[in-house]
């Protein structure tokens, strides 16, 4: 694509490792300025010291609006403006149905559902004009996984913010769109998945492997860019055709 962000401000949360840490690589290689969140401070300072001078990490919960201030404080010192987001923080928790507690219920929709309404509403003073907001979704909204029903539940919620807030696009002078990643080789989901299974799962994606965080990350790019520039509201799968046939 080639320099396709030069010039532009660009904030991921989550950015510690995994998709989020692709999206922020690729963001640097294109150009942008980026700032990225973490809850754990020594995954976001190796992170950092990889990713180099470009990309400035804040540790920072999305659950916990104060924290969210902190960031946005950071960016507005260091920055002033907000060109490209993408609310990327999340996790999921597996649990049998039957087994499914308060504590991951509040946990999982704490961080992916009002961490992302947070991680968007607080950005708005420092949003600029036609400033690019992506959310990252997941397959899971649409075929949850056994386990993973609550978890595929909050990314639906997060689909469904994303419609509601492309209505705002001409009061706030943003667009907003979801990129939904099928099973992606990362850290958290080889640590949430056994071996066997994620070979079984394989076996169920039309293109027979999972995906690389570079692949979500190249798509998400795509969005942060003006070639998207009048895609707003929309949802696009990167998931080998797992949720798709």
């Amino acid at each position: 694509m080639g320099k396709s962000l030069t010039g532009k401000i660009a904030v991921v949360t989550g950015g510690s490792t995994g998709i989020g840490f692709a999206t922020a690589r690729a963001f640097r290689d294109e150009g942008a300025r980026v700032f990225v969140t973490g809850r754990r401070k020594d995954a976001l300072d190796a992170a950092t010291a990889e990713l180099g001078p470009a990309v400035t990490g804040v540790v920072c919960d999305v659950s916990v609006p104060a924290d969210l201030d902190a960031f946005y404080g950071t960016v507005r010192d260091q920055a002033g403006r907000i060109d490209v987001l993408v609310a990327n923080a999340g996790i999921g928790v597996a649990a049998p149905f039957g087994e499914v507690t308060e504590e991951l219920i509040d946990s999982v929709f704490a961080v992916n559902v009002k961490g992302t309404i947070f991680t968007l509403q607080q950005a708005l003073p420092l949003l600029s004009s036609n400033a690019s907001v992506i959310l990252t979704g997941s397959t899971a909204s649409t075929r949850p996984t056994q386990g993973l029903e609550v978890y595929g539940a909050s990314k639906a919620a997060v689909r469904n913010l994303a419609r509601g807030w492309a209505h705002s696009s001409r009061t706030h002078g943003f667009r907003v769109n979801v990129v939904s990643p099928g099973g992606t080789r990362t850290p958290g989901l080889l640590e949430l998945v056994p071996p066997e299974a994620l070979q079984q799962a394989e076996g169920g994606i039309p293109l027979g492997r999972l995906a690389e965080p570079e692949e979500i990350a190249a798509l998400t790019t795509f969005l942060a860019s003006d070639a998207s520039s009048y895609v707003n509201g929309a949802e696009f799968f990167a998931d080998g055709g797992y949720a798709q046939v």
